[in-house]
């Protein structure tokens, strides 16, 4: 920016146009969720291939979000902000328009790969345009837009594809783009910035495809039958053997994409670890649940976006105490906490039915928010805590990606096994259908005139997969209790931050 913070005109103005595009980015994270199984009729896509829709998002997300301040300082912030915005909202209309699977994912691909740069280009802007002594309000506003999209985003997305139709849970990012594009075309005024940093392209295009070859191995790999397809061996091959020159690259380069620092550093390599294992357990959350109250219980899509909707506000409400307490409480108990209540709400779920009404999913969902809510901000202090200045630039754009990646990863393989388990448990149940069964309703007799019957047939195979699908969701939710309690001693790994260090304040939010 050519201003200093005390001289910048407009500054409610920038607040706003930058709201717009953080809420705009944030909305994405849920919205679309509801509306899956509607996607899915749309475009002939099963189950599992519809989820694409959300990995595809989150991975081209997460590879490009380090570039952003390579980008920024050869470009310029205001012309790199810009172009994400309008490319954002173009790949959005165009995700509206898509008419077949094949188009959503490549459409969602290029929305998450403008929409990389919104988050950390917001909080630098915001940065640049308030003076020290005003920068944690501005913060906290700015932290209240992101979370508005993961509150209000189930329930409008809901209401959208109620009312409208699937389509308008993207095309909804139009007048939104349109109006912050022009607020930051309008108010922001800056300069092409003249240092231009160094960035290693070879260990980002080997990360990159490591990544993308390993999504596909797990994207493609239920529909392939895994290792008995060609394609599975080739994504899986190239997969490792990026990731074996990414390391050979990062162990022998004067500046790697990842610096060795990060790994070195005990609270940083340990929080982002436990990083990636809260993305698996959230976002594969967030995927489950609509299909499941939508095509096993029958509940309309609005229904189930204000079902949803309390998980954001549970995240809402603890954020605001967890502002107050970072430094006051040992953020090491802090995340803890948030992890007990997160698989608390976890194993929970392991208990729905297909007789249960919408309370314990509204219950279970705020208790999940809650915790998720305790974790994020105490878990980037813990992990920037020990990390020494010179790296905290990288160790954002690392942390960022493996919390992502830990999203797209949980959200494809949850679904692999959600699809496995109910094939497994069908089998399982349809060997005690017939007519010798005493457990069978109605009797031997009652048994025998079901199954001579092809309308009869049909409804029980329905119920058999109603009832084989919900003991699949159950063994997910179950699992990723167990992964949640599993993480939890690591935090012993970390030391706490200097509370005279400055708080949380100075590192971003990714």
């Amino acid at each position: 920016m050519s201003d200093t913070p005390a001289e910048v005109p407009n500054r409610g103005l920038i607040t706003a146009s930058i709201m717009l595009a953080t809420v705009m980015n944030s909305l994405d994270t849920t919205i679309a969720n509801v509306a899956l199984p509607h996607m899915a009729g749309s475009v002939s896509a099963s189950a599992d291939q519809i989820t694409w829709v959300l990995t595809s998002y989150i991975v081209a997300s997460a590879i490009l979000t380090p570039m952003t301040g390579w980008l920024a300082g050869r470009f310029g912030r205001k012309s790199v902000f810009m172009v994400s915005i309008i490319g954002f909202t173009l790949a959005s209309a165009l995700c509206g328009a898509a008419t077949s699977l094949g188009q959503i994912v490549l459409f969602r691909l290029l929305q998450g790969a403008f929409g990389a740069a919104l988050v950390p280009l917001s909080q630098a802007v915001l940065m640049d345009v308030y003076p020290p002594e005003q920068q944690g309000p501005a913060m906290a506003i700015w932290g209240m837009g992101a979370l508005l999209g993961p509150i209000v985003g189930p329930a409008l997305g809901g209401w959208l594809t109620d009312a409208f139709s699937w389509r308008w849970v993207f095309y909804i990012n139009v007048p939104l783009g349109a109006l912050a594009a022009a607020g930051v075309f309008s108010f922001i005024h800056g300069h092409r910035a003249p240092e231009k940093t160094p960035f290693d392209f070879t260990g980002f295009i080997l990360l990159s495809i490591t990544l993308a070859s390993f999504q596909l191995f797990l994207d493609r790999g239920p529909d392939k039958a895994w290792l008995e397809s060609p394609e599975i061996w080739i994504e899986m091959t190239t997969a490792g053997v990026a990731l074996v020159l990414f390391i050979f690259h990062t162990m022998t380069a004067d500046r790697p994409f990842l610096p060795i620092a990060l790994i070195k550093d005990r609270n940083f390599a340990t929080a982002t670890m436990l990083g990636f294992f809260v993305g698996v357990m959230m976002f594969a959350t967030l995927a489950l649940l609509p299909p499941m109250l939508e095509t096993l219980m029958g509940y309309p899509v609005v229904t189930t976006g204000l079902v949803t909707m309390p998980r954001g506000v549970g995240s809402l409400l603890s954020m605001f105490f967890v502002g107050r307490l970072i430094n006051r409480v040992d953020a090491r108990v802090m995340v803890g906490i948030g992890l007990v209540l997160s698989s608390v709400a976890l194993l929970g779920m392991s208990q729905f039915d297909l007789a249960m009404d919408g309370r314990l999913v509204i219950t279970m969902g705020l208790l999940q928010g809650v915790g998720i809510g305790l974790v994020f901000v105490p878990l980037t202090t813990l992990g920037f805590a020990t990390l020494d200045n010179r790296y905290r630039a990288d160790g954002a754009g690392v942390f960022t990606l493996m919390r992502n990646l830990g999203a797209s990863v949980g959200i494809s393989i949850m679904q692999a096994l959600l699809t496995s388990n109910t094939q497994i448990v069908h089998a399982r149940l349809v060997q005690g259908v017939r007519p010798d069964n005493p457990n069978f309703p109605g009797g031997a007799t009652q048994a025998a005139m079901t199954l001579a019957h092809p309308a009869s047939l049909a409804a029980l195979d329905g119920e058999i997969n109603r009832q084989s699908g919900m003991v699949a969701y159950i063994d997910n939710f179950r699992l990723m209790f167990f992964l949640g309690m599993l993480i939890l001693p690591f935090l012993f790994f970390m030391r706490p931050p200097n509370r005279n260090s400055g708080g949380p304040g100075h590192i971003a939010m990714e």
